[in-house]
């Protein structure tokens, strides 16, 4: 009980400290995101390459990102690692997601605990949606994601441009380790699970 309510605390703060941050955003000039997201293409497994940690994630390895698109058209979210290492505690967290700008789909809302809510946009997303960048818009958080756990050093150098073009603290970007060759059982799990 009480690992999880500091657990429930740690979001919290993390998610009450990006929505204050938020107001230094509209300061800033607009991000240069894509005109249009195909969103039912960005649904499914992500591989996050690389972020900009938060409380909880700050020892993050194999994590994953996965979005699902139910009936209500809300973005049921699964963000899943291993805490500490290759061998750590698998933690998940289910934040839930809509579309904020139903024109461009860009523009995200997430909720991880009621009734703080994030603002979250798409930066990038490559041609076949093989490699995204989410973002916050105080350009404080980042994460780089691909469909594979590992992508070309070209394409990362290149997402990692495009965040220091747009003003990100690169210095505060954390690569997320990613080895998947001793996690058999795991990957059966998120098979059965839908992930």
């Amino acid at each position: 009980m009480k690992k999880r309510f500091f657990k429930i605390l740690g979001i919290s703060l993390s998610i009450v400290g990006m929505s204050m941050l938020s107001g230094c955003a509209s300061k800033q000039a607009p991000l240069p995101t894509p005109e249009y997201v195909d969103l039912e293409r960005l649904m499914g497994r992500w591989y996050v390459i690389a972020c900009t940690p938060i409380i909880v994630d700050k020892a993050a390895y194999n994590a994953i990102e996965h979005y699902r698109l139910d009936e209500n058209a809300k973005i049921q979210t699964t963000y899943q690692f291993r805490d500490g290492g290759f061998d750590g505690e698998i933690k998940t967290h289910t934040p839930v997601g809509w579309v904020y700008d139903e024109a461009t789909n860009v523009e995200w809302r997430m909720q991880f605990i009621w009734p703080f809510r994030s603002d979250y946009f798409i930066l990038h997303v490559d041609e076949d949606y093989s490699e995204t960048i989410v973002v916050h818009p105080n350009r404080k958080y980042a994460w780089v994601m691909a469909r594979s756990p590992e992508i070309e050093a070209e394409n990362y150098e290149r997402m990692l441009q495009r965040l220091r073009d747009t003003g990100y603290d690169m210095e505060a970007i954390r690569i997320v380790p990613q080895d998947w060759s001793g996690e058999k059982d795991r990957l059966e799990q998120m098979k059965t699970d839908g992930l």
